[in-house]
């Protein structure tokens, strides 16, 4: 391990709430009487349905794929046996309406899983070991939804030369990944050394914040103890703790803080010779290989003031919490103002409870009036608060202006399209702005302007 505490410019220091469930072991819900699946989990092309109602299904069988299967496509699997009941547009965790297949429950002896074969990452071919990766429905599980097969095969003239495992975990409230680290420690190894190995490179870094120090013996150990491809993995990863700062598992501020390069306007970490990947999706992704097992499940975090019993869970994707027994999380209607689903400053609000858990759902946080606000809009001041605490070192006072003035080349060229949405300047703003829905409203309209820029330059 360093001795080194490491971390980036700017930031902030925000209420980290994480005292409920710290150090607490996961539970596994109740099996659920039903799931409700999303057919599309991704960033990248639509999936279709493979299935219809009435159909029986198995644990782990697929369910929804891209009629044409490719870089940025990835199937989803069946999370429970049983019978397909409907196949309905639902209102999922970005509050857009989108089909999902809605499976119940079989009662009596449940059917065998339909898992893949295990399969051996060190000594079957590059092209196999991407595919066994696409065909597990992998995605990056801090959040982004990047199918993990593409962000494993770089271009030909990006070079790699690190592996960073992000078990940062900045956000507040959330502890799931720090929980699966504690119970799935050679796991997360394991799925640093089968990357390292696909990718090609001989040096991968854990970063983790120094708030959960008490996770680093655990992880040197581990290394010291795994043996990847008959190799031992000792002096090849290291453990990296990093200062604990929002938003320090930004995967740019995680790639500055580490390696010092920064990543240039408009890229990637590969654009600096590096792959992040969450601590979570390397577990999953160990588990592909191992146990031939699709992501079907996930750590999360249920906390928040209006939640009485505050856990961190192991859910099957698809899991509607409304359907829990009110004991189980004991959630305070009374006192539930918003709901939630990711953390406060990066995740979204969601009107009701019914929403599916997804593959890239790290946590639901159940608030209460005092944990949040409501407060208007008001005039900017010209502070410079947004602009100093900008972990990309952008202008937000200036992208909001010119987004709000339809200006949105100029709001392109003072760094929209680089803005992670973070939250830190609509947290620091003291006139309440909310920066960063003003900057996804930007964005959206940006890219429909340019789409439709495309047509008319080609018919001309």
């Amino acid at each position: 391990m360093s001795t080194t505490v490491k971390t980036f410019k700017r930031g902030l220091h925000v209420p980290k709430r994480k005292e409920a469930t710290i150090g607490k072991p996961s539970e596994a819900i109740p099996p659920p009487k039903q799931v409700v699946i999303p057919i599309n989990q991704h960033f990248g092309a639509p999936n279709k349905c493979l299935v219809q109602a009435g159909d029986k299904v198995a644990r782990g069988q697929k369910i929804a794929d891209a009629a044409a299967p490719g870089p940025m496509t990835v199937p989803v699997h069946a999370s429970i046996s049983g019978i397909v009941k409907k196949i309905e547009p639902r209102t999922q965790s970005n509050n857009i309406e989108g089909i999902c297949v809605v499976i119940e429950a079989e009662s009596g002896v449940p059917r065998p899983d339909a898992f893949m074969p295990p399969l051996d990452p060190f000594s079957c071919t590059r092209e196999d070991a991407l595919s066994r990766i696409r065909e597990a429905g992998l995605v990056g599980m801090g959040g982004a939804g990047f199918p993990v097969h593409a962000k494993l095969a770089p271009q030909h003239n990006k070079h790699i030369d690190l592996v960073i495992a992000n078990a940062a975990e900045c956000e507040a409230y959330l502890t799931s990944d720090a929980c699966m680290i504690n119970e799935k420690t050679d796991l997360l190894i394991q799925g640093i050394a089968m990357v390292m190995h696909i990718v090609g490179v001989k040096k991968g870094v854990i970063g983790i914040e120094d708030d959960k120090s008490y996770l680093i013996p655990l992880l040197e150990r581990a290394i010291v103890q795994c043996s990847a491809g008959g190799n031992s993995l000792e002096g090849r990863v290291t453990v990296q703790p990093l200062r604990t700062k929002y938003p320090q598992g930004g995967e740019k501020m995680l790639v500055t803080a580490i390696t010092g390069r920064e990543v240039p306007s408009g890229g990637l970490p590969m654009d600096v010779g590096c792959v992040v990947s969450n601590a979570g999706t390397l577990a999953a992704l160990a588990e592909a290989f191992i146990l031939g097992k699709p992501l079907i499940e996930r750590y999360l975090t249920v906390s928040g003031g209006a939640c009485g019993k505050p856990r961190v869970i192991v859910a099957p994707i698809g899991a509607l919490i409304s359907d829990l027994s009110a004991d189980f999380f004991d959630i305070d209607y009374n006192k539930l103002k918003k709901i939630i689903f990711g953390g406060p400053m990066m995740g979204t609000a969601v009107p009701f409870t019914s929403i599916p858990i997804q593959k890239n759902t790290s946590g639901i946080v159940l608030m209460t009036a005092d944990e949040t606000t409501a407060e208007k809009e008001g005039p900017c001041v010209r502070c410079g608060l947004c602009m100093r605490n900008c972990s990309c070192r952008l202008s937000p006072v200036i992208m909001r202006e010119a987004v709000e003035a339809d200006e949105l080349e100029e709001a392109r060229d003072a760094g929209l399209l680089d803005c992670i949405e973070c939250g830190n300047c609509s947290y620091i703003c003291p006139a309440r702005i909310k920066l960063v829905q003003h900057f996804r409203v930007g964005k959206q309209r940006f890219r429909i302007k340019q789409a439709v820029k495309k047509p008319a330059a080609a018919k001309s």
